[in-house]
């Protein structure tokens, strides 16, 4: 059986020589195979290579060929085994990108009810103000009780 690439399947496609699709199942995954006009099969190949594409997920597989405008087809999924996970594909690297996102999400979501917090107690007539000065005497202070702590520990 012949691959096609998703461009050269795009060109067959546009020049009228699909005879029909058959969207196939082969354990936990989905082919597309297709029957050209002059009598030849083929499946859809992965852009660099002329391995088969799989889609875990057939409604991938379906928007693809929509996409083409192939909306008419069938489908085969007589060797079909949901629970076979072995042609899937796995992406660490996106789960960890999505496990990054959430928790950047989750990091953001905290720093605003922060923010919001902190104008809300400014906005608090009973909240009590701390001048720079106080401030700036107060830290001094802490330092030099570091300074003192760190002076006798070093002897």
């Amino acid at each position: 059986m012949h691959t096609l690439t998703l461009e050269q399947l795009r060109a067959i496609t546009e020049a009228g020589g699909i005879a029909g699709v058959t969207l196939k199942a082969q354990g936990g995954v989905f082919f597309v195979q297709v029957d050209t006009r002059n009598g030849g099969e083929a499946v859809l190949a992965k852009a660099r290579s002329s391995e088969p594409r799989s889609f875990g997920n057939p409604v991938q597989a379906l928007t693809l060929l929509r996409g083409l405008g192939l909306v008419v087809g069938s489908f085969d999924v007589e060797q079909w085994n949901p629970d076979d996970k072995a042609g899937a594909r796995t992406r660490p690297d996106r789960a960890k990108a999505l496990k990054h996102t959430y928790e950047a999400a989750e990091h953001d979501k905290w720093f605003r009810e922060q923010v919001q917090q902190g104008l809300a107690e400014a906005d608090d007539p009973t909240t009590a103000w701390v001048s720079h000065e106080v401030v700036k005497d107060d830290m001094q202070r802490q330092r030099e009780a570091l300074q003192a702590r760190i002076a006798g520990n070093a002897k």
